[in-house]
């Protein structure tokens, strides 16, 4: 249908990549894009790493791998053409332990699955080579794994959205979506908007935003703040380029890790606590209503009491830089306290299912002329390219 007005809400990269992709793809269409904050980018996208994920991790076939390698591949061509920030310093994932050495293989075997271009096992020596101050037995070199600057890319999106007669309504907190008859109205107290379809990139907010629009109460997010170190700048030339542990198939996130910015900086961590608040930067954030939410949900307690040893632990890096840096320091041995200063930190939307499992896939849901983007955790930056051909084909699919 010619000359319809689409709605995105949520203006982090995932939004304003989809809104990008259907002002392209979709001649004569209008988009709006409705956020909450004073500019893009504000919240998941502005709190990245930086990371351009190469497929390493994800379970062939799932959304998530097929969607991250398509992805790379048009991060890396925007960039190169918007002359934005791509560094490809390639990624080491060690193992400094021999019980390690079977979960690394089985990385090993789905990064290849999965065409992680140029991937292979290395030696202790050959680790030295890359990474003179780096520990370990064994290691995965991607060297074609990369950083970016994402709030610029972000920013970028935004402009081809206006650029395309579209519009980026900031300021716009969404408090009701409601159908109505040929269309969806979207308000922001009396301010409305009517819409012919609209698609739900909430981030953080996700499960709010996709209530408000009648899509059930699941999966329900869960907020991790991952909060990091810095090297000092004396100290950045101890890794050249991102060193990450093998991974615990247990869990979503990736470990305590070292990661070059864009910017010459260098970050340690994250650690993973659960935020007293859906935007809870700080530890001092409490929100009373995310609290109650999070305490009303039979999911919350079902995850509290597989992994509290681990929220522990966690947590006692949250105040102890010495437990903090336990971990990395089995990566990096020449690094200590002292050689690191606290750093920003990020939070994490974790979706949950009520049964306590963590939502590991992307998950989308569409409700007739609303498509709710319910779960996108890492790589969503580095794919948001491809999600936003994802979703575009399914907000059109009966067009």
């Amino acid at each position: 249908m010619a000359d319809e007005t689409v709605g995105v809400v949520g203006a982090g990269i995932v939004g304003l990549a989809t809104a990008r992709e259907i002002a392209l793809r979709r001649p004569g269409t209008r988009v709006v894009v409705f956020e909450k904050e004073r500019e893009v980018s504000r919240h998941q996208t502005g709190h990245n790493s930086g990371v351009v994920h190469a497929g390493i991790y994800y379970t062939p076939g799932s959304l998530k791998a097929d969607l991250c390698v398509r992805g790379v591949s048009l991060l890396r061509e925007y960039c190169q053409d918007r002359q934005l920030p791509y560094d490809e310093i390639g990624k080491l994932v060690v193992a400094v332990r021999e019980d390690e050495l079977g979960r690394m293989q089985n990385l090993y075997e789905r990064a290849k699955n999965n065409h992680v271009p140029e991937l292979r096992k290395i030696a202790r020596e050959e680790i030295r080579e890359l990474e003179p101050h780096v520990g370990g037995i064994a290691a995965l070199h991607s060297p074609r794994t990369a950083i970016t600057d994402y709030p610029a890319i972000a920013r970028a999106f935004a402009k081809d959205v206006v650029d395309s007669g579209g519009e980026v309504r900031l300021c716009f907190p969404v408090t009701s979506i409601s159908t109505v008859p040929g269309g969806i109205e979207v308000a922001s107290g009396q301010d409305r908007v009517r819409v012919d379809r609209l698609v739900l990139c909430a981030g953080l907010q996700s499960d709010s935003v996709a209530s408000l629009a009648q899509d059930g109460q699941e999966p329900r997010i869960i907020p991790f703040r991952g909060e990091y170190m810095l090297l000092r700048p004396d100290r950045a030339h101890l890794v050249r380029g991102l060193v990450y542990p093998v991974p615990d198939p247990r869990y979503p996130f990736l470990g305590v890790h070292f990661t070059p910015r864009v910017d010459g900086s260098v970050e340690v961590g994250p650690n993973a606590v659960l935020a007293l608040a859906k935007e809870g930067y700080r530890r001092s954030r409490v929100s009373p209503r995310d609290l109650l939410a999070l305490a009303g949900y039979p999911g919350a307690w079902r995850m509290a009491g597989r992994h509290w040893r681990t929220g522990i632990r966690e947590y006692r890096g949250s105040f102890s830089t010495a437990a903090f840096m336990k971990d990395a320091k089995l990566y990096v041995p020449g690094v200590g306290v002292h050689d690191v200063v606290r750093g920003g930190a990020g939070v994490r939307a974790q979706a949950l299912d009520r049964d306590g499992a963590l939502v590991d896939d992307f998950r989308i849901h569409r409700l007739g002329r609303i498509t709710a983007v319910r779960n996108a955790p890492s790589p969503a930056a580095t794919a948001s390219m491809a999600i936003a051909e994802h979703i575009t084909a399914a907000v059109f699919d009966d067009a």
